[in-house]
């Protein structure tokens, strides 16, 4: 499963470059980290400064990933109701519908009892097909939620996750469980194979974007894990400041 780099010298490289660049940029950011805490505290007492999940990174390495909270406190519990709302647009891709699919008469037993095998791999698939899941205006994301996302700044608490190696500064994005186990194919699990980062290649091409498929994301996440080098990150890097300023409400 784990697979081994063939840029070790470049790897060796950023993450002597991630360890330094997070360290200054923690201490140099740390003003900014106490007024947005306080800040949420303020408007949400009830609820952590701090959100943490988990999330897999480079070679399926799961980890807690840290965010500053931007939604209210009960936003996992409200996420199962707004399916409908996902931004991610799929809606031409063609889906037989799990009730056409011709039954083989092999029964398989699943969470919910037995079922056929056929309609089993069918939901399988349909849920591979459209495993992202990003709201546009979330009703969820509180008032200093929206501006600590909409600048960006909600993913200041990641440099502690690049200090402990979990991220590089420049990589995929590192994905919920739900979302990494839905990858399974080949092409897709090259994704895992380059560094977990807090900004990349999608974040500064497609990010804001609205009818953006997951499709487009994957084929991205795997061009960068082909692709990553000093130039391509600095490129990157570089770009990160304007799309970290964005006007849609992602």
């Amino acid at each position: 499963m784990y697979a081994k780099s063939n840029k070790p010298f470049y790897d060796f490289f950023k993450r002597a470059s991630d360890i330094v660049a997070s360290g200054i940029l923690l201490i140099l950011a740390s003003p900014v980290l106490l007024l947005i805490a306080l800040a949420l505290k303020l408007e949400t007492p009830n609820g952590p400064i701090f959100y943490s999940s988990k999330r897999v990174g480079r070679n399926y390495h799961v980890f807690s990933f840290l965010k500053f909270r931007s939604m209210k406190p009960n936003a996992d519990q409200l996420l199962k109701k707004m399916q409908h709302l996902n931004q991610y647009d799929d809606s031409k891709v063609e889906q037989k519908p799990v009730e056409e699919v011709a039954y083989s008469g092999v029964m398989l037993f699943s969470d919910e009892g037995w079922i056929p095998e056929d309609k089993l791999l069918a939901e399988a698939k349909k849920a591979e097909e459209k495993p992202f899941m990003k709201i546009s205006n979330d009703p969820r994301i509180t008032k200093v939620g929206h501006f600590i996302r909409n600048t960006s700044l909600d993913e200041l608490p990641q440099l502690i996750n690049v200090l402990r190696g979990d991220m590089s500064l420049v990589g995929n994005r590192p994905l919920p469980l739900y979302e990494a186990e839905q990858l399974t194919t080949d092409e897709a699990v090259e994704r895992f194979s380059a560094p977990a980062g807090i900004t990349g290649l999608w974040q500064v091409t497609d990010r804001g974007k609205k009818g953006v498929s997951a499709d487009s994301r994957k084929l991205l996440d795997v061009e960068y894990a082909r692709r990553y080098s000093f130039g391509l990150d600095l490129w990157i890097l570089f770009k990160t400041p304007v799309a970290a300023l964005q006007s849609a409400n992602v």
